[in-house]
């Protein structure tokens, strides 16, 4: 097992971070690096855009980790900023792109955008879960370890971490499936 992997949002690690200590900055910067990447290339329309949200992510983070208010919250936070500067470089794009012809191949830039606004609305679900059902849900669905990984990590049996699985899933469906009015105008 991946040590970087399993340790990079350890809540010891975070409290150290937001202490200041630059050992533990810096092993959260290099071990955040992966997952960050890989969330802004779901969100973000062009690899660029998700290059330099991913950036931004990991400067924001070590700027400004004294300033989280929970070790816990440190992915949900991490996440945020991801989808906020994706969002952002959307609205850019929208405003300085030209139209594009009816007949264009592809799916077009409109269609991207809405993709990744619904992305961001998968974001802020899983955000406002608990944190013991959004670490289960982060550490199995978005990062991809096994359920005995999961697990074993949290200290949990596997029928009490399938348990806060299958009730994170639930609520981050029921979140989705309620119209959100409104979402749409405030994001741009």
């Amino acid at each position: 097992m991946d040590v970087a992997e399993t340790t990079w949002s350890d809540e010891r690690l975070v409290a150290a971070a937001r202490r200041g200590d630059v050992e533990s900055i810096a092993a959260l910067v290099a071990g955040a690096h992966p997952h960050v990447q890989r969330f802004a290339r779901s969100l973000c329309a062009t690899p660029e855009d998700a290059e330099d949200a991913a950036q931004e992510a990991l400067i924001v983070l070590y700027r400004k980790i004294g300033t989280l208010r929970a070790s816990g919250a440190l992915v949900s936070w991490m996440f945020r900023i991801i989808r906020n500067e994706c969002i952002r470089r959307a609205r850019l794009m929208m405003r300085s792109q030209a139209p594009l012809p009816e007949a264009a191949a592809g799916p077009s830039a409109e269609d991207e955008v809405f993709e990744r606004l619904e992305a961001a609305r998968v974001a802020a679900a899983i955000a406002a879960l608990p944190a013991e059902q959004r670490q289960v849900l982060i550490m199995r669905d978005v990062q991809g370890l096994s359920g005995r990984m999961v697990a074993d990590a949290l200290g949990l049996s596997t029928a009490a971490m399938k348990s806060r699985l299958h009730r994170a899933r639930a609520a981050v469906q029921r979140t989705l499936s309620d119209p959100a009015p409104g979402d749409l105008d405030a994001a741009f």
